[in-house]
């Protein structure tokens, strides 16, 4: 599987496969795993997810950083790509891993629809 390298990528192939709600059902699903206490409606449009979701990592990274390590670990996403992140811009740095998890979850969602 070759994972999208933008966000308009994912979309878009989310879309294309009807995928997108199962995509928005699993990050709640993953959400409620980590008690981080967000939950998106399946209708949400994909800018908005972004922006919220961009949100919801910096206040974690900012605020409440165990549960933010916590949600990367339940999500499983690569500690290799996170590491390989500027931490110098906080903002930056968060848009970035809300596009990991993004990636994760798309991951996910992918290959339970192709082997289920």
């Amino acid at each position: 599987m070759q994972l999208p390298n933008t966000f308009t990528d994912l979309i878009q192939e989310a879309n294309q496969l009807d995928l997108y709600q199962k995509l928005i059902e699993q990050l709640n699903k993953d959400l409620a795993l980590a008690n981080v206490d967000m939950e998106f409606d399946l209708e949400i449009l994909p800018t908005s997810l972004k922006f919220m979701l961009h949100e919801l990592v910096y206040k974690l990274i900012q605020e409440k950083f165990m549960e933010y390590l916590n949600l990367l670990y339940i999500i499983d996403v690569s500690e290799k790509k996170v590491r390989e992140l500027d931490g110098s811009d906080t903002v930056l740095m968060a848009e970035h891993v809300a596009f990991l998890i993004l990636q994760r979850e798309w991951q996910k969602v992918w290959f339970k629809n192709m082997y289920s």
